[in-house]
Order: structure tokens, then C-alpha cells, then sequence
């Protein structure tokens, strides 16, 4: 995977200190993928690190159809007490973009669940990818890991690659009325390690 580091700049946060890196593809990139790396981290040992793909729902504006920005802000919670790097990829809505996602939510407000709307809408139920957080973790000479995720998809990805997974550090959030069954869905298709 071909990345670049193109910038880096001190941000103060209600979570500490983080170096942020931006990563891109092509030089064109409006929107590069993010490294936040707290304050003290040590790389050469084994580093906490959450992979967070944007959404812009949840993170920004806190809906609650799904728990990704209360899994951002708790990863962020854990990682200012532990130290690690948080890395953000944009692909969001499950990597089918903002556009497709909205159209998803009316397909779940017409009754299907997250898995059937993207089918009904032609799409892939889950189109991400992590070769790039992998190669930004090796950018920042990181070679093992304990990964904040419930997702499966994403212990998968570091099996016979370059990064040592080390442990799953789980992140589960409690249920809310507009997202207990997407979080239903999330465990029963698509295997996310979940309690609920």
C-alpha cells in the first residue's frame, strides 16, 4: 500500500495531547486517513490502537442509529489512559460513502436492517478495507498491537501480515433505543463480538 505521510501538527484535546498525522494516497487527497498518536507512546513496545472508519453521523453529529461515536470517544477514553494510536480511515458508511448511507437509513426506516438495506440498494454489505491503517502502522514502526474492536473483519486482517496482534481489547457500548437492533444485527450477521 502506498501511503504518505504528508503532515503532522500538535492537538491538544479533551483526551490529552495527540501527534496528528495525516497519511495520503495521491497528493490530491482532500480527505487523507488520520493517525492520532497520544502523547508517550512507546512504539517499541506493544501499542493499544483502534482503527476507526469515519461516519459522519455518529461521530460528528451523535446520532444514534449506530455506536461508532461512542466507540470513537471511548477509544479515546482508553487510549489517553493507556496510551496508543488511534487511526481514522474515511470510508465511511461501512466504506459505501455518505450518499449511499443516507439512502440505506430510509431502506431501515421502510424495515430492513442494516445488512438488507445495502443489499436492496445494490451494494456490499461491508466494502472496507485495512491494508492502509496497516501500512500506517508500519510508518510509525509499530509491531505489535492490542486492537480495540468487537469487529472480526479486523482481527482478520492483521492474520499473516507484518503487525503482531497481541490481544482484542473489547469496546462494546450499551444499547439505545434507535440502535439496539442495529447492534442485533451487527452480533447475529455479521459476528461482531458482542454481550448486548
Amino acid at each position: 500500500m502506498d501511503i504518505r505521510r504528508e503532515a503532522e501538527a500538535l492537538i491538544p484535546t479533551e483526551w490529552g495531547s495527540f501527534n496528528m498525522i495525516a497519511y495520503v494516497s495521491d497528493v490530491s487527497d482532500y480527505s487523507p486517513d488520520i493517525a492520532m498518536v497520544s502523547d508517550g507512546t512507546d512504539v517499541n513496545n506493544t501499542v493499544n490502537v483502534r482503527i476507526h472508519s469515519e461516519c459522519l453521523t455518529g461521530d460528528l453529529f451523535h446520532s444514534q442509529r449506530c455506536d461508532c461515536g461512542d466507540q470513537l470517544h471511548s477509544s479515546l477514553d482508553y487510549i489517553s489512559k493507556h496510551k496508543g494510536v488511534l487511526i481514522y480511515l474515511r470510508q465511511e458508511g461501512r466504506g459505501i460513502g455518505i450518499v449511499n448511507k443516507l439512502k440505506a437509513y430510509n431502506k431501515q426506516d421502510e424495515g430492513l436492517d442494516t445488512v438488507e438495506a445495502n443489499v436492496a440498494l445494490g451494494l456490499e454489505v461491508d466494502a472496507r478495507v485495512y491494508d492502509k491503517a496497516i501500512a500506517i502502522l508500519q510508518n510509525l514502526n509499530i509491531s505489535s498491537i492490542n486492537l480495540l474492536t468487537n469487529n472480526p473483519e479486523k482481527l482478520g486482517a492483521f492474520e499473516n501480515g507484518p503487525i503482531k496482534l497481541i490481544n482484542r481489547i473489547p469496546l462494546e457500548i450499551e444499547a439505545n433505543a434507535n440502535n439496539r437492533g442495529y447492534l442485533n444485527t451487527k452480533k447475529h450477521t455479521l459476528g461482531h463480538i458482542l454481550d448486548l
